[in-house]
């Protein structure tokens, strides 16, 4: 199984991170987008999947930053004429794109399109078997683990929460939200210390710090070291465009 990272920014834009997007793509599978936050989709395109070929986006949690692509990738989808898609996460994600098709009205009835909505425990998706637990977020968020060649686990946004390490544990990849360096007074997100208590005693193969605001630029080298006392396992900053095979 491949992990891309289509986007690794958050709600403030640099110019140099997209917002959160990821896309999984197995063998075995149909790709799967991951949250499809604001220019996630032109990080879609650069993949040889494409918008053509993803046919389910599954969401975290249903703040902007995580959705605002969504109309453009139906509308893309719609031009490319390959109009199945299926769009699935928490409680409220049919209201919201049914809000979104009141808003662009023309867009009704061009997709074949189905949206489901899942909840804490296990489901499947594009032939990816998921858990799911809720994390501590300022919104109702869910946490995903995909069982794979290797499994990747995804945060979405949250605190460091025991939950979300228990999830992640023995996984190949975990991509967790890192907001903010420990300078930051910050709620709803982690700072690099909290990260690194909650994942002490876990078993990854190799986190990746994602959903970085511009607080972090230039505080990656510290926001490293304070994870890093804590936690002994491999770390790094994920970057928009990085693929990670995920083997075992």
């Amino acid at each position: 199984m491949q992990l891309t990272f289509l986007g690794t920014g958050s709600a403030m834009p640099t110019g140099e991170r997209f917002q959160t997007g990821l896309l999984l793509d197995g063998e075995d599978r149909e790709p799967l987008m991951v949250d499809c936050g604001s220019g996630a989709l032109h990080g879609l395109a650069r993949t040889d999947a494409g918008y053509e070929g993803v046919s389910a986006v599954l969401l975290t949690h249903h703040h902007l930053d995580h959705v605002a692509d969504l109309m453009p990738l139906l509308k893309a989808k719609w031009l490319a004429g390959t109009t199945d898609l299926t769009v699935a996460g928490p409680e409220g994600t049919a209201d919201l794109i049914e809000g979104l098709l009141d808003v662009h009205e023309y867009m009704r009835d061009r997709l074949d399109l189905s949206v489901r909505e899942v909840g804490p425990g296990e489901f499947s998706i594009a032939g990816y078997g998921v858990q799911a637990v809720e994390t501590v977020h300022s919104m109702y968020c869910l946490a995903y683990r995909f069982a794979g060649g290797g499994d990747v686990t995804f945060s979405g946004d949250s605190e460091a929460v025991e939950a979300v390490m228990d999830l992640a544990d023995g996984s190949a990849a975990l991509a967790h939200d890192c907001s903010f360096p420990d300078s930051v007074d910050v709620d709803n997100h982690p700072t690099p210390s909290q990260l690194g208590a909650a994942l002490a005693g876990r078993e990854v193969g190799t986190v990746y710090l994602t959903h970085l605001y511009p607080h972090t630029d230039g505080n990656h080298r510290g926001m490293l070291d304070s994870i890093e006392s804590e936690y002994d396992g491999e770390v790094r900053f994920a970057r928009d465009g990085l693929t990670v095979d995920v083997g075992d």
